[in-house]
């Protein structure tokens, strides 16, 4: 059934729970005005936000005020972002004449065609530099960066690439694809960054005959790392997967478990000890309307899976409880936890259902405690908040075509997050809140 229509915003109005306030809205730069916003990762004062068409630097050092710093063009899907240092890690899965942001759209079986990750100099914000390309089997739909560890701590970073959908006509890009591929980044040259290893995920095959799957198993979509603690969770399409990265070339495959509610393992996010994972399902790809009644609460939803003995036991599933019109497309997708002590809560984006907070420290009955939305766009079309993560006492949302949010929650079950500061945030790569630091009474 439709949702109905009382219960749908006016076009293009916010509305938000009693909890949540919306701090700030600041629109596209000009420069990337006509491509959408994905991604976003943060370091110290600034947050970086990819877009279709490249990418821009925000100064968030006062939420309130928060403004563009800078922009880039260099077009090339997704341009999903992560931030070490004085890098900036940008993924390409849109096939291109070559590796330049002057580049244009070449079909993928052209050999000469090239897609895989871009490497920026940022540590003038006002005027990143672009200084490294590395070709990727199938390019870079995420990327995802774990530091190296012990005596090669701040010698190397390595960056787990994320691709898939092979083709027999793509000669950078055949089947089978069930691998991922690692960029070795030796810190002090990055411009020397190669891919130093291609493990395989899948040497039997994934999952590729489960019925409603949106594709069939190929190397995966996504990669959550917590290096700290040795482990990753891959998104991989048909499958969940868990990792040991202990040794950073080398993954190994730890777990792995199917859904057959899911259409298409999207994301995943570890709670702050690791005891838990939530996986999304990205049915309909993030173009259909899957919030509504006739969809049902178990697709297009979060799985949230306890870890046991090493091994995925799964407890519940998260879907928001409000309906979304047949114009707007809602799916779970890109979200982070918010640092609470005790509790598992976390921030997430859902397209056009905009943003849910949601906690899930009882794993078998997660519960929304706040929320951000606007209605149908009155342009029409689909669109949508992409990526929405807490840093440092604020959320922020990256919408497709509204632009950059600023949004605050002030409710006793996430306040105490307030006192814990980080200097850095990218949502793939996890660390826990003891790392961040607690408030001075901790």
């Amino acid at each position: 059934m439709p949702a109905l229509a009382a219960d749908i915003p006016p076009p293009d109005t916010v509305v938000t729970s009693q909890n949540v306030s919306h701090v700030r809205n600041i629109p596209k730069p000009a420069p990337i005005a006509g491509t959408i916003n994905t991604d976003i990762a943060f370091q110290g004062d600034y947050a970086y936000v990819g877009n279709y068409g490249g990418f821009s630097i925000y100064d968030v050092s006062d939420p309130k005020q928060a403004k563009p710093v800078s922009s880039v063009v260099c077009p090339g899907s997704q341009m999903d972002v992560t931030v070490y240092g004085n890098l900036l890690f940008t993924a390409v899965d849109s096939s291109r004449s070559d590796d330049s942001c002057n580049s244009t759209a070449l079909s993928a079986d052209h050999k000469e065609a090239w897609e895989g990750v871009r490497i920026f100099d940022v540590s003038d914000k006002t005027a990143p530099k672009y200084i490294k390309s590395v070709e990727t089997n199938c390019g870079s739909h995420t990327l995802t960066l774990v530091p190296g560890k012990g005596r090669d701590k701040g010698r190397n970073a390595y960056v787990y690439v994320s691709s898939y959908n092979p083709s027999a006509n793509f000669p950078d890009c055949s089947p089978p694809h069930d691998k991922i591929s690692i960029v070795k980044v030796p810190l002090q040259n990055p411009t020397a960054a190669a891919v130093a290893a291609t493990p395989v995920v899948f040497p039997d095959g994934g999952n590729e005959t489960q019925p409603g799957l949106l594709l069939p198993t190929s190397g995966c979509h996504d990669i959550t790392a917590y290096p700290e603690k040795d482990i990753a969770a891959g998104a991989c399409m048909g499958d969940g997967v868990l990792f040991d990265i202990s040794d950073r070339l080398n993954p190994k495959v730890t777990a792995r478990t199917t859904d057959p509610n899911f259409a298409f393992w999207h994301s995943a996010t570890f709670n702050n000890d690791a005891s838990k994972v939530v996986f999304t399902d990205e049915l309909g790809g993030g173009g259909a309307a899957t919030c509504n009644e006739a969809t049902g609460p178990t697709r297009g939803a979060d799985a949230i899976y306890d870890i046991v003995n090493g091994q995925l036991v799964k407890k519940a599933y998260f879907k928001i409880p409000r309906y979304q019109a047949d114009s707007e497309n809602c799916v779970a997708h890109n979200g982070s936890l918010i640092p609470v002590k005790g509790k598992d809560i976390m921030v997430q984006a859902w397209y056009m259902g905009g943003v849910s907070v949601w906690d899930f420290t009882d794993s078998a009955n997660p519960r929304e405690i706040g929320y951000f939305e606007r209605g149908p766009r009155a342009a029409g079309g689909g669109g949508g908040v992409w990526s929405a993560y807490y840093y440092n006492g604020y959320i922020y949302a990256a919408d497709f075509h509204e632009g950059f949010d600023v949004l605050k929650i002030n409710d006793p079950l996430t306040n105490g997050a307030n006192r814990v500061h980080s200097d850095r945030l990218n949502v793939q790569t996890q660390q826990s809140y003891r790392e961040w630091g607690w408030g001075h009474d901790d």
